[in-house]
């Protein structure tokens, strides 16, 4: 198998535990992960298989998108509903208003602060593994690329919101430091990732007794998990000489690609990926290839 699993992840269990049972569908071909959802949360996981795992620093630059839900006059060490939860009632109850123009003046490239209860790892240790020792630590604020946020529903204590954004950013981050902006407190009770890229939860995969004749049905060519690339057309010489790892000549990509070194997604006459390739020497050589034998 070579392509990628768009599956559900049910709420309640770890991204690597869905992994697991896509594993055991599929086996003995790889799967890896790509975006990982914390257990509270359910939506979108791309699992791709094969040699397509090779795949994942790319997929993990797909925008995503989020359904969240949070409760305002509410804090926990956690920034969610899954640690001990402190009211506060003192707090004041933001406008609509108000809201939205918090919404708006959280978007664009900003620094963020994870929760600390995090994947994040501080001098090799897990963040959320020192939390749990009583160790809850103040991790470091980092850039992070929001480029929306949507106020669906508001009716105190309840807000729900839609969002979209880059890797990397942590959705309870965003409605703690919003509710901070307005002089309150919020922990996030629900989350739902509704799409990564082109991949979407309504044509995602159940993963409840997945069989390997389900996930073959269900795979997605591995060139949608690259389409955010720049990309370029190769003939079957090209295709035969970038999959003994041999260089082809340099081409034009469009505006914004010529001359530059970025890695570039390589297809086939048929549209299936076969390579990233990546510019030296003044000509375009394999970094990653995927020869047709892999399908």
């Amino acid at each position: 198998m070579f392509g990628i699993l768009n599956v559900n992840k049910p709420k309640g269990i770890t991204s690597r535990a869905a992994v697991n049972r896509v594993y055991r569908a599929v086996k003995p071909n790889k799967a890896g992960h790509a975006g990982t959802l914390d257990p509270l949360a359910h939506g979108v996981l791309l699992v791709p298989i094969g040699s397509a795992s090779r795949l994942v620093p790319y997929l993990h630059l797909l925008p995503k998108r989020y359904l969240a839900s949070f409760e305002l006059g509410m804090s926990s060490a956690s920034d969610d509903s899954e640690t001990e939860v402190t009211e506060h009632p003192e707090l004041p109850a933001p406008s609509r208003v108000d809201l939205e123009q918090a919404c708006a003046e959280m978007q664009g490239e900003i620094l963020q602060r994870p929760p600390a209860y995090s994947a994040i790892k501080v001098e090799g240790k897990r963040a959320y593994k020192m939390a749990r020792q009583g160790n809850l630590l103040e991790l470091p604020k980092r850039p992070v690329q929001i480029d929306r946020i949507t106020l669906l529903h508001y009716e105190f204590p309840e807000l729900v919101l839609e969002i979209d954004c880059g890797s990397g950013t942590y959705i309870r981050s965003i409605g703690r430091d919003l509710a901070q902006s307005l002089g309150t407190e919020a922990i996030m009770t629900a989350l739902a990732r509704t799409a990564i890229g082109p991949f979407k939860l309504q044509d995602a995969t159940s993963i409840d007794n997945l069989t390997a004749e389900a996930a073959r049905a269900a795979l997605q060519p591995a060139a949608r998990g690259v389409m955010h690339m720049a990309q370029t057309i190769l003939d079957d010489d090209e295709v035969t000489e970038i999959i003994n790892g041999r260089m082809i000549p340099f081409r034009a990509l469009g505006a914004g690609f010529i001359n530059d070194p970025q890695e570039i997604a390589a297809l086939d006459q048929a549209g299936r990926l076969r390579a990233i390739l990546h510019s030296r020497d003044g000509g375009l050589g394999p970094k990653r290839v995927f020869p047709a034998s892999m399908d």
